[in-house]
């Protein structure tokens, strides 16, 4: 799911990816809603509201929708970073570190502000993290799959749903069905994700974070465990 890369990774490969982190993206964006009242999966939002707040001369509201915009950026700056030191000495963890930094965030974001904390620095750490994930996922699937936000992804379907009435070739219509497959795994996995959200923080408020949390080290775990079978069977024959 996350180590194949090139003419190795297959459609499955990135339907598992986009499921899993498009749950979490989806969870962590309804989170961030609900107890922040900041979206902190995508930054197109904040350019409007900034050039609103910096219109009507509220230039310190401005800086702080900037400063969402800048969190998101160094997240994904941060995680293709980390990828590109670790593909110089383990190529196979090159995901581990930005995950991982990934859940840490999620699971401490989710216990402190149960204590009743609406401080920014929750929400900038919420758009970090999901700019570490984004970078990972679109480096991962080689700009294939990308969890966080939507209106690109509705953009293509659109466009690939119209694409059925003229592609007559089997081949193209397989190729052209996959992908829309995949956009719609995304679409209704980011839907989930906020439905399951809501559902979650009416019972354990912003503690539902750690189920997103929870999420990614599942994925985690099962990657590293189809690896090891793999390996272990390639050793064997």
């Amino acid at each position: 799911m996350f180590r194949h890369r090139g003419k190795n990774r297959t459609f499955r490969h990135n339907i598992r990816l986009a499921v899993m982190l498009s749950l979490v993206a989806g969870l962590v964006n309804i989170v961030g809603v609900l107890a922040l009242n900041v979206l902190t999966t995508n930054v197109t939002g904040h350019f409007a509201f900034f050039a609103e707040r910096f219109f009507l001369a509220d230039y310190a509201f401005a800086f702080t929708f900037l400063l969402y915009i800048l969190c998101f950026l160094l997240g994904a700056f941060t995680s293709n970073f980390l990828v590109e030191v670790a593909n110089m000495r383990k190529p196979h963890l090159a995901h581990a570190a930005p995950m991982l930094i990934e859940v840490t965030i999620l699971a401490l974001c989710g216990i402190f502000m149960a204590t009743g904390s609406a401080s920014n620095t929750f929400a900038y750490l919420l758009l970090f993290a999901m700019g570490l994930q984004n970078a990972l996922v679109t480096r991962v699937s080689q700009s294939t799959v990308r969890t966080t936000h939507l209106t690109g992804l509705f953009t293509d379907l659109g466009i690939e749903l119209s694409q059925l009435f003229f592609y007559t070739k089997q081949v193209e219509r397989q190729r052209l069905g996959k992908s829309i497959g995949l956009k719609l795994a995304i679409i209704s996995s980011f839907f989930a994700g906020g439905l399951a959200g809501g559902f979650l923080y009416q019972f354990f408020a912003a503690k539902a974070l750690l189920f997103a949390a929870a999420i990614l080290v599942v994925a985690l775990f099962y990657d590293n465990m189809r690896y090891r079978y793999y390996t272990l069977q390639r050793k064997a024959s």
